[in-house]
């Protein structure tokens, strides 16, 4: 483990996080199984973050993202650039409680969610990463939480 790639790694993906005042505008990509058992990519924003051990996100409880979570709770999510590659390897799970739907909640979301975060639609992705692999400052690093 390099505590180096760690420390960079967890400034890359706070910097990608809507919840974080250095947000830089970037995506990031959430890897799950489709219901066929196929890996299926979506590009969203990443709400907030706990260094490389948390990532959550905001959806609809209608979306294919939560009925893919509710066949496999098995998920990736990817941040990366032409200077680095953040891959992190986890569990995902749907989250609908008040607390965490305010807490979560960020301008724009109002576009989706015309109700705000009472609305019954809206819920929170939490992915829990249990193993990582990095490509930062040239290096690759891999490990588990």
């Amino acid at each position: 483990m390099n505590k180096q790639a760690i420390e960079k790694s967890e400034k890359i993906i706070a910097e990608s996080t809507v919840k974080n005042a250095t947000f830089n505008g970037e995506f990031c990509s959430l890897v799950l199984n489709d219901l066929e058992g196929y890996p299926t990519a979506s590009v969203l924003t990443a709400a907030k973050s706990d260094g490389i051990r948390q990532v959550w996100f905001a959806t609809g409880l209608a979306s294919n993202k939560v009925q893919r979570i509710r066949n496999n709770k098995k998920a990736s999510v990817h941040f990366g650039t032409g200077e680095h590659s953040i891959t992190l390897v986890g569990e995902i799970e749907i989250l609908t409680d008040e607390k965490t739907k305010k807490e979560m909640w960020y301008d724009g979301l109002e576009s989706h969610f015309p109700t705000g975060a009472s609305d019954e639609n809206y819920c929170v992705l939490s992915f829990k990463t249990k193993r990582y692999n990095f490509f930062v400052d040239w290096e690759d690093n891999e490990g588990v939480i």
